[in-house]
C-alpha cells in the first residue's frame, strides 16, 4: 500500500499557559497543505523501516512510523511488514511532517490489516504517538487547543489561494522554541480572526514563535518581509519551525532569491 502523508501549516499560533504536565495550552489553526511525504507499507518476512530523502533525525527505534507500527502492533495481531518513507516535507519545520508520517502509518495498517478501528481510536493511539498526530486522522481545518490534541472542525476554506512554503536551512527543536517562549492567556482565539477578511490577517493574526526564532535567525524576519513585497496577502511562520509561507490570490511571481532554500508553490484545493 502507498498513502501519501500531507503537512499542514499554523494559521496563528498562540501559547496560552504552562500546563502541570510540562505541555503548553495553545490556541492555533491547523490546516492541511499539498506537500506530502511518501509511505510504502506491505508484508515482510521481518520487520523493516527505510527512510529516504530529506534526513530523519531520530532513530530507527524512536521514529514515529516505527512506533505507530509498535503500538498497533501490541494491541492487534498484524503481520510483519516494511516500511520505505520518502521525506519530501523538511524536518524542524512546524510543518508536521512526523507527525502525519505517524498517523497515516496508523490509516494504512488499519485499512491494510482490516482492524475496523473507529477514527476516535485512532485518534486515541495517535495521541500517544504526538500532540498534533490526532489532526492527521481528521486532516481537515480545526481550531486545535489543549496542547494540540482538541480539535475542533472550523468551516475556513482557501480553496483558489495560492500557498508559497520556505524553509530556510536553519533548525530549531519543538523544546528549545517552548522553553522562550512567554504564555499569554489573554490572546485573542485564532478562530475568530479567521472569519475576518483576509487582508486584515497581517494586523490580527499572531505565531507567539516569531519573536524569538527571528531573533536568532533573522533571516528567517526577511523572508516574511519578502513574501509580503512579493505580494502576500498573509505570510507566516508555521507552528514552531523556520519555514515561512504566504498565501496568495493570484499566481505568485517567480522568486529567484529563494531558490536557496526549501521553496514550493501549491495552488490549495
Amino acid at each position: 500500500m502507498i498513502v501519501f502523508a500531507n503537512a499542514k501549516i499554523n494559521i496563528g499560533l498562540r501559547v496560552i499557559r504552562e500546563r502541570p504536565d510540562d505541555f503548553h495550552d495553545i490556541l492555533s489553526i491547523f490546516y492541511p497543505v499539498p506537500l506530502t511525504d511518501v509511505l510504502e507499507i506491505h508484508q515482510s518476512p521481518r520487520f523493516e523501516f527505510h527512510s529516504y530523502g530529506f534526513p530523519v533525525s531520530s532513530s530507527e527505534k524512536s521514529n514515529l512510523c516505527v512506533r505507530a507500527w509498535n503500538l498497533l502492533s501490541e494491541n492487534h495481531t498484524l503481520p510483519t511488514v516494511a516500511i520505505y518513507l520518502l521525506k519530501n516535507i523538511p524536518t524542524e519545520a512546524g510543518l508536521g511532517g512526523g507527525s502525519s508520517d505517524a498517523s497515516f502509518t496508523l490509516l494504512a495498517l488499519n485499512e491494510m490489516f482490516h482492524l475496523g478501528l473507529s477514527q476516535e481510536t485512532l485518534s486515541n493511539y495517535a495521541l500517544q504517538l504526538g500532540s498534533d498526530c490526532p489532526f492527521f486522522i481528521h486532516n481537515r481545518p480545526v481550531l486545535a487547543s489543549g496542547r494540540g490534541e482538541v480539535l475542533t472542525p472550523l468551516t475556513l476554506s482557501l480553496k483558489g489561494y495560492y500557498l508559497v512554503l520556505i524553509k530556510p536551512d536553519y533548525k530549531i527543536s519543538t523544546a528549545e522554541a517552548y522553553s522562550h517562549i512567554q504564555a499569554r492567556p489573554e490572546a485573542e482565539n485564532p478562530a475568530f480572526i479567521v472569519n475576518l477578511p483576509l487582508e486584515r490577517w497581517k494586523e490580527k493574526l499572531v505565531n507567539d514563535f516569531e519573536e524569538y526564532v527571528f531573533n536568532i535567525f533573522p533571516e528567517v524576519r526577511i523572508i516574511k518581509e519578502k513574501l509580503y513585497s512579493e505580494g502576500a496577502v498573509y505570510a507566516s511562520m508555521s507552528g514552531s519551525g523556520t519555514s515561512v509561507y504566504g498565501i496568495f490570490r493570484d499566481e505568485p511571481p517567480p522568486m529567484p532569491w529563494a531558490k536557496n532554500h526549501f521553496y514550493r508553490v501549491f495552488l490549495l484545493d
